[in-house]
């Protein structure tokens, strides 16, 4: 008997070498400068459009701002090294201009009794510290996003409290313009339905991942679809009764169709069954249908829809107003700070903010926008192809879709393709609820690209001696 030594056991011996990943830090850094000096240049714009000069607070302002943009860069930096470098800027970029349009709208929002009184601007910017501080405060405390997956049912019952809670509080805390989604208290109105949404997003993902396999299955093929099974129908038709009783209780269209709509886009992501997206549409359709004829808050804006000029002077006016502001824009649009969009009433709010960047900036400078927008929803798929764990890849695609859902139904209900819903637009329009919500929703998709593009840990080796081989 003897031992010999092979030089094969040896090399398998040592770890094979990583490939490299760039971090792409210093990309993020150039495009937030990049954001920063557009959003200055905006406010610059409408400055002197307005009052026939630069702002006197200019450079103080880009300073400021200027500080809390490296702050959050720097925590990218050391807490989230391979995070994608362009969702932060883009984020930023939309921001920086919602704020330049609030502060050129705010001369003309007298009619709003949700302003304060110091005006919009102001607060929509101490809002913005203020998720960029949210948004600093999660890069740093959430080592690892699948923490959220142990607390998955903890989520979904805080998500419906927060969503369900203004229809239980009386109408005088709760509604505003006819729908019941906000808690007023004194000076402070929060929607809390904005923070419900994330949470419920992180619970159907937890959900959807243990359950995709009996969802996906189909009984039967009806019309070239596969049915699923009567059993597992339950799900949906739980998220579609709850979604119903927000339509029936809140008149609230737009919360409604974001929480309904959520859920069947994840439930198709996880299952790839398109007859849940055909289930999921027919349900709603038909249930807003019928909510439509028993409430006339949501039929004003049904009529709205389908009549926009019948009644230009009260209940279809904002509608009306909005496109006129469109086809005033033309293609390059009159210029910031230019145009007569306040006319809409309740221009800064939620949807109908789109109508100013439309009449300003013109097609030119909305096609920009949507574009934005979609890189946003581009880089949340891409991290939820990347990443590796199949609750991070729901989480994020969830995420994406939510925020691609908000901007259709908003841009959808302005421009006329579908009845106006009331949601504000992601970063744009006035709104702190709002506004942080989409910074926790950046910061999560920051932690999870992380954590997709983070290389794994090298291969721990078999033995650093060579392997024996004894032969008799």
């Amino acid at each position: 008997m003897r031992m010999t030594s092979t030089p094969l056991a040896a090399s398998a011996a040592q770890a094979p070498a990583e490939p490299h990943v760039p971090k792409r830090r210093n990309v993020e850094a150039m495009l937030l400068l990049f954001a920063l000096a557009i959003a200055m240049f905006a406010y610059a714009d409408v400055g002197k459009a307005m009052t026939g000069k630069t702002p006197g607070n200019l450079f103080a302002l880009g300073a400021e701002f200027g500080v809390a943009l490296l702050a959050a860069h720097l925590v990218v930096r050391r807490f989230a090294p391979y995070a994608d470098p362009v969702i932060l800027p883009v984020a930023v970029m939309i921001n920086g201009l919602g704020l330049v349009m609030i502060y050129r709208l705010d001369p003309y929002n007298i009619a709003n009794k949700l302003a304060p009184k110091g005006g919009a601007a102001p607060n929509q910017a101490i809002y913005t510290v203020l998720g960029l501080a949210v948004f600093i405060v999660i890069v740093i405390f959430l080592r690892d996003h699948r923490i959220l997956q142990r607390y998955a049912y903890i989520s979904a019952l805080v998500g419906l409290f927060l969503i369900a809670l203004p229809a239980v509080l009386p109408a005088s805390i709760s509604e505003v313009n006819g729908a019941r989604s906000w808690i007023r208290l004194g000076g402070f109105s929060v929607q809390p339905a904005e923070f419900g949404k994330l949470l419920l997003v992180s619970f159907f993902a937890a959900y959807l991942h243990a359950k995709r396999d009996a969802l996906a299955l189909a009984s039967r093929r009806f019309l070239g679809l596969y049915l699923p099974r009567g059993r597992d129908l339950g799900p949906i038709l739980v998220c579609w009764a709850f979604a119903m009783l927000i339509l029936i209780r809140e008149t609230d269209l737009g919360v409604s169709l974001m929480f309904f709509g959520a859920f069947v886009i994840m439930l198709y992501m996880a299952t790839e069954r398109t007859s849940w997206l055909i289930f999921g549409l027919l349900l709603f359709v038909g249930g807003a249908a019928a909510v439509a004829n028993m409430s006339s808050h949501v039929m004003v804006r049904v009529h709205a829809w389908l009549h926009p000029f019948s009644d230009v002077t009260g209940q279809t006016r904002q509608l009306a107003q909005s496109l006129y502001a469109f086809a005033n824009g033309g293609l390059f649009g009159t210029g910031l700070g230019r145009g007569y969009s306040y006319q809409i009433g309740f221009a800064n709010n939620a949807d109908f903010m789109l109508a100013t960047v439309g009449e300003e900036l013109g097609l030119v400078g909305l096609t920009a926008l949507f574009i934005a927008y979609a890189i946003i929803v581009v880089r949340g798929v891409k991290t939820a192809l990347l990443v590796r764990d199949p609750y991070g890849k729901l989480f994020a695609a969830g995420l994406a879709a939510t925020f691609a859902l908000q901007v259709f139904i908003t841009a959808g209900g302005v421009t006329r393709i579908i009845p106006l819903t009331g949601l504000p637009m992601p970063f744009l329009a006035y709104g702190g609820s709002a506004l942080m919500a989409n910074w926790i929703l950046v910061a999560l998709l920051i932690k999870i690209s992380d954590a997709a593009r983070r290389p794994l840990p090298p291969a721990i080796p078999l033995s650093d001696e060579m392997t024996q081989v004894v032969q008799a």
